[in-house]
């Protein structure tokens, strides 16, 4: 059975005093960024001047350059969109880094395929939130948590699962609980749900539309049973619960 990590297992002194860059200010970087400033860390974000650059600096945050963020702080939570990872590694993240610092990611992807190949004297390690961005900030908020997988791509310190554990309490993971996976099999489990379940539920739902269409039923009330009415949902939330039988 895969070990599954709570608060109790954590133990914030790791991370005290440390400088937190979280570069990249989108669905998980936003969330991540305010949970963890809400738990007491340090936490600046790395960003070029767009609109996320803007973002950030109006939820209060010191927006800096991403080499320069990364320069500056001691763990790095790397969360820009995986196609575009490999080429900001080189050329901005890369270069900053120093013995003992560690590099966080919210996907095994690019570690997993080797896209990104940190140097031999950083940790790396991954919190990978089993929801969207919006719930790692609302179940935060509201005591609850959120579910991960949490895991190891590197010790180079022989601390990095402190430092790890640490970081993921201070974003809330925790409370709810993180299964501890590899990243080649988050990498690997996440692209089977991208390319094998969601695929096959969009095509079960767009068929039944279609035959109950051609079968005469009004179009605002097959979109209503399908999927509007929210029905599914409230099985899956269930099922979580209390089990899929």
């Amino acid at each position: 059975m895969a070990k599954m990590w709570f608060d109790a297992d954590a133990d914030p002194a790791h991370i005290r005093g440390k400088v937190i860059a979280v570069v990249g200010f989108g669905n998980q970087g936003r969330a991540q960024a305010l949970n963890l400033r809400d738990s007491g860390l340090e936490v600046i974000v790395g960003s070029r001047p767009d609109s996320s650059y803007e973002r950030a600096a109006a939820d209060g945050f010191t927006v800096v350059p991403v080499a320069e963020a990364v320069s500056r702080a001691d763990v790095v939570f790397f969360l820009v969109p995986d196609e575009v990872m490999p080429q900001v590694f080189e050329a901005d993240i890369r270069p900053g880094l120093r013995a003992g610092d560690m590099l966080v990611f919210a996907s095994g992807y690019n570690i997993a395929f080797g896209y990104v190949e940190p140097p031999p004297f950083v940790d790396v390690g991954m919190i990978a939130p089993r929801t969207i961005g919006a719930a790692v900030r609302s179940r935060y908020l509201d005591g609850r948590g959120f579910y991960s997988f949490i895991g190891i791509g590197q010790d180079a310190t022989g601390a990095a699962w402190d430092s790890l554990l640490a970081v993921a309490k201070a974003m809330g993971s925790l409370r709810a609980g993180a299964i501890e996976i590899t990243m080649e099999q988050e990498a690997q489990l996440d692209l089977f749900a991208q390319q094998a379940i969601l695929p096959a539920f969009h095509h079960i739902m767009t068929t039944a539309a279609k035959l109950l269409l051609n079968m005469g039923y009004p179009p605002e009330a097959i979109i209503m049973d399908l999927y509007v009415a929210g029905e599914l949902t409230d099985y899956l939330a269930r099922a979580a619960q209390r089990g899929l039988l």
